[in-house]
């Protein structure tokens, strides 16, 4: 058969980086980063809004430094994105990804624990089959 393996959809090749960076050559403080093995899930949560605030706000665009975000996913059959930062001269794009993901696992541990509260259950919940 001539279908792609699916473990090629979510396992990292042997010695690839699951996060690269390449600063932009033309515009100051900018810069793309390349994430492997990747879709719209993570684009989406990086750029769009938090989940528990429920705003239009983008997670990135929550920062006050960042003047542009964006994802891009350019293939259906390839599992990468790249996702371009763009701060001011106050802020790194490194720094600005760094606190969004933070910021994400924040809101992720505050949904799992609403969702323990609301359940009664207060195992982790790595632990439900």
């Amino acid at each position: 058969m001539n279908a792609p393996s699916r473990s090629d959809a979510y396992l990292l090749p042997e010695g690839a980086q699951k996060v690269t960076y390449e600063k932009d050559t033309k515009i100051s403080n900018a810069g793309k980063f390349t994430i492997l093995r990747e879709d719209h899930t993570m684009g989406n949560l990086i750029r769009m809004c938090g989940l528990t605030h429920l705003t239009n706000l983008r997670q990135l665009l929550r920062d006050p430094n960042v003047t542009f975000s964006g994802y891009q996913h350019p293939h259906p059959l390839i599992h990468d994105i790249t996702v371009r930062v763009q701060t001011n001269d106050a802020s790194s794009p490194v720094e600005a990804l760094a606190n969004s993901l933070d910021d994400l696992s924040t809101e992720f541990d505050e949904i799992a624990q609403k969702f323990r509260r609301l359940t009664g259950n207060s195992k982790d919940p790595s632990s439900f089959s």
